[in-house]
């Protein structure tokens, strides 16, 4: 059986699979990491705290943020008490899956390098 891809197209945009660390210092998309069961999730960390839905917001604000849609294009909609999460990003599939992958590229960066040096 296929395991789902961190990022997939569907009939109206995107679904993300995501794994969120709430209380994670800063608001993050870290790039795409491999769970020990096989399958593929984003990283990303949130500063708000896991309650009262403080950091599915911030998760959902960040998506959006990261790949420029208004927060009404975004929506957790599984794992709201979880740390994975299927996020849900509405609009053009192709724009979506090639920002988010721009996205991820630009948060893997060697150990030891450093912004601005090349």
């Amino acid at each position: 059986m296929r395991q789902p891809a961190a990022v997939e197209a569907d009939a109206d945009g995107v679904v993300l699979r995501i794994r969120l660390t709430p209380r994670g210092g800063r608001d993050a998309l870290e790039g795409i990491e491999a769970l020990a069961d096989g399958r593929s999730v984003l990283k990303a960390r949130v500063s708000a705290a896991p309650e009262k839905g403080l950091a599915n917001a911030a998760l959902e604000k960040l998506v959006a943020k990261v790949l420029g849609v208004p927060k009404s294009a975004v929506s957790v909609i599984a794992g709201d008490t979880s740390r994975l999460k299927t996020v849900r990003v509405a609009g053009d599939a192709a724009r979506l899956r090639a920002r988010c992958e721009a996205a991820c590229a630009a948060a893997v960066r060697p150990r030891g390098a450093t912004r601005g040096a090349g």
